[in-house]
């Protein structure tokens, strides 16, 4: 699969486990663990998944460098649910983030042959690169990116979901998993989002105030489009009498599985009756005043605000430690807000968008 071939995987943090993953393009620039390649990599993101108290964790989380071009970054958080949930989570971990840029890959190759003067799909960023005379070449606009890697990341999702159907030893009818994915090639940002995990970016106003900007829905059954589709299709959506605020989708004709996102990776059993797998995609062109992106699991936002996450990254002193700190404050409020329930696994990636000194920022 493209970059597959020619990357190496670089064993987590010790106080991570095998749930994070950092992967890096040989040709993306930086050297080895034993060049520095690791802490280069920490430096730019930050990733943890902390283990809840529910069973296996079923987060997995990812950071690849080298996507695409050069300095491009793949990050990806990924929450697994049901029987099988921690495998499946996993398998999309290792498959989407290559299926992805193997599908835009196709892309250019195609749009190359249906016009010959079009420069042929390279490593180089569409927005950076050069024609033969050192110029510029046209560079597409936001529209034009955004429906190019929307198709590419809505055909690798589909992808995805079939390759989770032909795994023979993994139970895909009633587990599945969410997927948030962060793609930056150059100054644009691509923002990939299927269930209830989240993206949110940290930026300052044009007044010196720090705002957290919500860049994903989470796709839940208590959306009016969400539920709508589900419904059409025969599905049912209800809470159950002892949690009335969590609205949840069934089968037709049986009291199961009860699933809290309206769209996840596999979940079989309820594809015909409206969950999909068809991700929303959007862009956007980093601006002088974006901070760092937070990709977490609903672990971290089911207690903690976008808001307050983003003051827990500006305050912890060291950036590689900004996702642990995240996970970690999850955590302690989970225990402190539902002190009868099981802390949820927490896992997050910050995926820093330039360097910016913490502190100045938290107190802003």
């Amino acid at each position: 699969m493209g970059i597959c071939a020619s990357s190496k995987r670089l064993e987590p943090e010790q106080e991570s486990d095998e749930n994070v993953v950092y992967v890096m393009d040989e040709q993306g620039g930086g050297g080895g663990e034993e060049d520095g390649g690791g802490v280069a990599g920490r430096k730019v993101a930050s990733l943890y998944s902390l283990k809840g108290k529910k069973g296996p964790n079923q987060d997995a989380v990812i950071l690849c460098q080298g996507f695409g071009m050069e300095d491009g970054v793949f990050c990806g958080v990924f929450d697994g649910h049901g029987r099988c949930g921690h495998f499946i989570s996993k398998l999309v971990r290792d498959y989407l983030p290559f299926m992805i840029l193997s599908h835009r890959n196709a892309l250019f190759l195609a749009a190359a042959g249906d016009d010959d003067d079009d420069p042929a799909f390279s490593d180089a960023s569409p927005s950076s690169s050069t024609d033969s005379s050192g110029g510029s070449s046209p560079q597409p606009s936001p529209a034009q990116l955004l429906e190019e890697w929307r198709e590419a990341c809505t055909n690798a999702f589909e992808a995805m979901d079939k390759e989770l159907q032909l795994q023979a030893n993994v139970d895909s009818n009633f587990s599945g998993t969410t997927a948030v994915c962060a793609i930056k090639q150059g100054k644009d940002l691509i923002i990939a989002n299927l269930g209830d995990s989240r993206a949110v970016l940290a930026t300052m106003s044009e007044t010196g105030y720090l705002k957290a900007v919500q860049l994903t829905s989470d796709q839940k059954p208590n959306v009016p489009q969400e539920a709508e589709r589900i419904k059409s299709c025969n599905g049912r959506v209800f809470a159950l009498k002892g949690e009335p605020s969590v609205l949840r989708v069934w089968l037709p004709d049986e009291d199961c599985p009860g699933l809290a996102m309206a769209r996840s990776l596999g979940d079989f059993r309820l594809k015909r009756y409206g969950v999909v797998s068809e991700p929303q995609v959007a862009h956007r062109r980093i601006t002088a005043g974006d901070l760092f992106i937070i990709l977490a699991t609903d672990g971290v936002w089911d207690v903690l605000s976008n808001e307050e996450v983003v003051s827990i990254v500006c305050a912890t002193p060291r950036k590689q430690h900004a996702s642990k700190a995240v996970a970690e404050a999850a955590a302690q409020r989970w225990r402190v807000r539902y002190p009868a329930s099981r802390v949820d696994d927490c896992s997050a990636v910050c995926l820093f968008l330039r360097d910016q000194d913490w502190g100045s920022a938290a107190r802003r």
